[in-house]
């Protein structure tokens, strides 16, 4: 289990000088997978610079969208950036331990998390499926196992009990492995860096 202050300073540090143009091209990804629904009540989980949040937002998706991320950094670069965009009342943004959310259960139709999913551990999926309400969707992207080197602090932060895909068909199995049903994934190239976006049904 990762240690909640070594992630949050690691996130931190990085906050600054975060790729936010990277970020969001992932997101924008992830959303056309999920297609979200107007109305749908939402979260975006570890949600660095907010990236899904802020495109959630500009949907038709109920608001406030719910933000966690453990970074106290990654969080003000966050509500900056919705402030700059004008979307500062329609999104909570929250600083603490994504997992488990600090919502009750089966409140959720929508629980998204970009890029971090690898870091929280298998344990995110049991909670997001205690979030979602029966027929709620989760939606995640780990990196390919081809390109994924994590480098200094992060290499210790790698979750080891999430399995980082080679293919679609293991991003489909991990998801199946986890309770959820009607698994779609799609593997995409941003920039130099290929991603695989998975969505999903809780029962």
């Amino acid at each position: 289990m990762t240690n909640p202050p070594q992630m949050a300073q690691a996130f931190d540090e990085l906050a600054g000088g975060y790729d936010n143009d990277h970020h969001d091209e992932v997101a924008r990804l992830l959303l056309d997978l999920v297609r979200p629904a107007p109305g749908d009540r939402a979260a975006d989980v570890a949600c660095g610079n907010g990236a899904v949040a802020l495109a959630l937002a500009r949907t038709g998706v109920s608001t406030p969208v719910l933000a966690v991320d453990i970074s106290p950094g990654m969080v003000a670069v966050g509500r900056d950036r919705a402030e700059r965009s004008g979307l500062a009342a329609a999104i909570d943004w929250r600083v603490g331990q994504a997992v488990p959310l600090p919502v009750p259960d089966a409140s959720l139709d929508l629980v998204l998390c970009s890029s971090s999913l690898h870091f929280l551990g298998a344990e995110a999926l049991s909670d997001w499926r205690r979030a979602l309400r029966p027929g709620g969707r989760a939606g995640f992207t780990l990196p390919v196992a081809s390109q994924f080197r994590p480098s200094g602090a992060f290499a210790a932060l790698v979750a080891s009990d999430v399995p980082i895909p080679d293919t679609v068909d293991d991003a489909l199995s991990f998801a199946a492995r986890a309770g959820l049903v009607d698994a779609e994934a799609r593997l995409a190239h941003v920039g130099s860096r290929a991603v695989i976006a998975t969505v999903a049904t809780s029962p």
